[in-house]
């Protein structure tokens, strides 16, 4: 290590990502890919949109049934 850096050309923030910004990485199962892709052919928007539509009637299915 040097005993100094030189930061006089530093831009503060530069690489910085506001947590609500962060996607975490989902990992589905190969059956479920497998099947979903065979779907998706139908779907010309892609495997993302169809698992995220697929997920939002769940979740509007699980508030129902909470009520």
């Amino acid at each position: 290590m040097k005993d100094e850096y030189d930061f006089s050309n530093a831009e503060q923030g530069k690489f910085y990502m506001p947590v609500e910004d962060i996607q975490i990485p989902i990992y589905l199962d190969k059956d479920i890919v497998s099947y979903l892709s065979e779907k998706c052919q139908a779907n010309p928007e892609g495997l993302q949109t169809l698992v995220n539509d697929l997920l939002r009637k769940d979740i509007e299915i699980a508030r129902r049934v909470a009520l």
